[in-house]
């Protein structure tokens, strides 16, 4: 199910190398976590959010067949941190 849902969101941004899919399982249930650069946010969750509802749904079929409880967790990367102001390297 994680590559699915990496799959189709890399072939849905312009900085596939940047996103991060990662799966959390637990006993009755699997978050998939998806982090995406903060540019490609529209691009993954869609007008209305239809793109992040789709992946949703098929997620949940999927998990409906292994029994569990899919959560789809889409977030923006995490900037990195900024040099120290007047630092010279």
């Amino acid at each position: 199910m994680e590559r699915l849902v990496e799959l189709v969101v890399k072939a849905l941004v312009d900085s596939p190398d940047r996103v991060t899919v990662r799966a959390v399982e637990g006993e009755r249930s699997l978050v998939i976590e998806v982090r995406v650069p903060e540019e490609d946010m529209g691009k993954v969750i869609g007008k209305g959010g239809r793109i992040a509802n789709a992946l949703r749904v098929v997620a949940k079929a999927a998990g409906a067949k292994r029994k569990k409880n899919i959560w789809v967790d889409i977030d923006k990367l995490p900037e990195p941190p900024a040099a120290a102001a007047g630092e010279e390297t």
